[in-house]
């Protein structure tokens, strides 16, 4: 069975669809042209913005003409994540979507579930009969995973909504009012090299791999390795008991990635490879005890190579490592008004070596506006002393839940009617576009649900066929009910 005929299967082959088109962030050209064009076909009023956000609009089923005026909202863009092992370019290749059991998954990529399963679901509304609502409008954002520039770009006076529906949460049975707020940190450390001796030294790569990784406001307080800060502290453990020197280093692809993998080319005296060896081993069994109820799958192995021709001056360098091991990532905080709540936490997404400068790239959250920037600083702290330029970019605001309970009081009912026991309510740690889009329309009564999503931003992210189902049930029962009894 092809995912395309799974229930609901107006949402899923609108998913299928998606998954059809690539449209990672910043490449989100074919599928906007897609969603444009079956507008057209269903005679739904669509436009776009200069970023590429899309508003789409749909007259209220009859006699729900005056009921209030609802905004569906999710993003467009996925996180482009893939298997070492697997060739796969996400700017021009499908997503290879398919049922494992009860879910679906995608083979050694991400699914993009997230958000996918919510832009199909808004589809499936806006081009389908048979559902009863008010006025009715869909705001498909760009760019979320990568900045969130369309949030941050939209403009005021563009929507007639009262109500929004953020459909980008990954958790069923939670609604969710609140979230938390970030921000961009971005460091630049100028290399400094020296030539290398062509006799007597051995050059390996040296790799982290196997790593769980994971999304890093979703994941964040489970306690997964971060490959670059351990790449880091065995590197900066090895430069104790050898004679070290390193070429580059590079890990992670995304700042809201937890990374998976991270490589450093590394050279040693020859003279010196038996108490490589063995500090090597000693640091992994280490590592290994530490981390193997959780991940499993780590890796920390070594692979000869050719030597390099030069190598990071290593007393540079040095302060580069320290750095690294002691600047804060993970979770700083949990919150004291929100039980399980992650308050604050960083996450060291990239490390690459390039045009003379290792770059580190890293996203900091909290729902604290005061406690994201004191992160901030302590990470600045880190990083300055060695000589690094350090800059915040990008900062937006979390998303404070309302004083008006209506919305989710009629949603908690509506939940309770179909599923038959109560929802959770609940603040998320992750960066939903909804505090960026209060911010711009301040009048908006906002509430996020979604279907259960499993390793969001890895490879291992999945989908739950039957939460889909029940997410659909939800949403169109929430629809009627709102043009029933919003005013």
């Amino acid at each position: 069975m092809s995912i395309s005929q799974l229930k609901p299967q107006s949402l899923w082959q609108y998913f299928s669809k998606i998954c059809s088109i690539p449209h990672p962030s910043k490449n989100e050209a074919e599928l906007i042209a897609f969603i444009l064009d079956e507008a057209k076909k269903f005679n739904v009023e669509a436009s776009t913005d200069e970023l590429g956000n899309i508003r789409l609009v749909k007259s209220a089923t009859e006699g729900f003409e005056r009921s209030v005026p609802v905004v569906l909202q999710s993003h467009i863009d996925m996180v482009p994540q893939k298997n070492t092992s697997k060739d796969h370019d996400f700017v021009k290749d499908p997503i290879n979507a398919y049922i494992d059991g009860d879910w679906v998954t995608a083979d050694g990529t991400t699914l993009g579930a997230d958000n996918g399963i919510g832009v199909a679901a808004i589809l499936a509304v806006m081009f389908s009969e048979g559902v009863e609502h008010g006025p009715l409008e869909g705001l498909l954002t760009v760019d979320e995973e990568a900045g969130m520039s369309g949030a941050f770009g939209l403009q005021p006076n563009w929507f007639d909504g009262r109500v929004l529906l953020n459909l980008d949460t990954e958790e069923e049975g939670e609604l969710y009012v609140g979230c938390a707020g970030g921000v961009d940190v971005n460091i630049n450390w100028p290399v400094s090299t020296e030539g290398l001796a062509a006799e007597g030294y051995s050059a390996v790569e040296l790799s982290v791999t196997g790593l769980r990784g994971g999304h890093s406001g979703i994941d964040i307080h489970k306690g997964r390795g971060n490959a670059n800060k351990l790449l880091c502290r065995v590197l900066l453990s090895l430069s104790h008991k050898v004679d070290l020197a390193i070429s580059d280093i590079n890990g992670g692809t995304l700042r809201n990635a937890i990374p998976r993998e991270a490589f450093a080319t590394v050279v040693f005296p020859e003279s010196e490879r038996e108490s490589f060896n063995e500090s090597l081993s000693s640091i992994v069994d280490d590592i290994s005890d530490e981390y193997g109820a959780i991940e499993s799958g780590l890796m920390i192995k070594t692979c000869t190579i050719d030597l390099p021709e030069e190598v990071m001056v290593p007393e540079a360098v040095h302060g580069l490592l320290s750095s690294v091991v002691v600047c804060p990532n993970g979770v700083m905080r949990n919150s004291a008004e929100f039980d399980g709540v992650v308050e604050t936490s960083s996450n060291l997404g990239v490390i690459s070596t390039e045009s003379g400068a290792v770059s580190l790239l890293f996203m900091t959250r909290s729902l604290k506006n005061h406690a994201r920037d004191n992160t901030v600083q302590r990470i600045r702290s880190c990083f300055e002393m060695i000589g690094a330029e350090v800059s915040a970019e990008g900062a937006y605001p979390g998303w404070t839940p309302s004083k008006d309970p209506k919305l989710l009081e009629i949603t908690k009912s509506v939940y309770l009617g179909l599923m038959g026991k109560e929802a959770g309510v609940q603040v998320i740690h992750a960066g939903l576009e909804c505090g960026l889009l209060g911010d711009i329309y301040p009048d908006w009564d906002m509430i996020s649900f979604g279907p259960t999503i499993t390793g969001a931003h890895s490879p291992d992210e999945r989908v739950e066929i039957k939460s889909v189902e029940r997410f659909w049930d939800l949403l169109l029962a929430v629809l009627e009910k709102l043009a029933r009894s919003y005013e």
